[in-house]
């Protein structure tokens, strides 16, 4: 290539870059100038409230121990220990 080929590719190529930064900044610079609105939350507080004692009690069954429903509590497995 010539120097003067190098010289024309460097200048269509500016020239293109130049043009399409103009022309996207065109289409795509809508800045608004206006406010919005946020809505915005409560604080969060640090204090732990302590558990309802109608849920969180003694009594209270314990979903994790498995449990057999039966007539007769001799045929359970639970009460011969298996």
């Amino acid at each position: 290539m010539k120097k003067t080929d190098i010289a024309m590719i460097i200048l269509i190529s500016s020239i293109s870059v130049i043009s399409s930064f103009y022309i996207s900044k065109m289409i795509f610079s809508e800045a608004s100038t206006g406010s919005a609105k946020v809505k915005t939350i409560d604080k969060i507080e640090v204090t732990i409230k302590d558990p309802s004692s109608d849920i969180f009690n003694k009594k209270a069954i314990n979903p994790a121990v498995p449990i057999q429903i039966t007539e007769d509590q001799s045929k359970s497995d639970i009460s011969k220990g298996q």
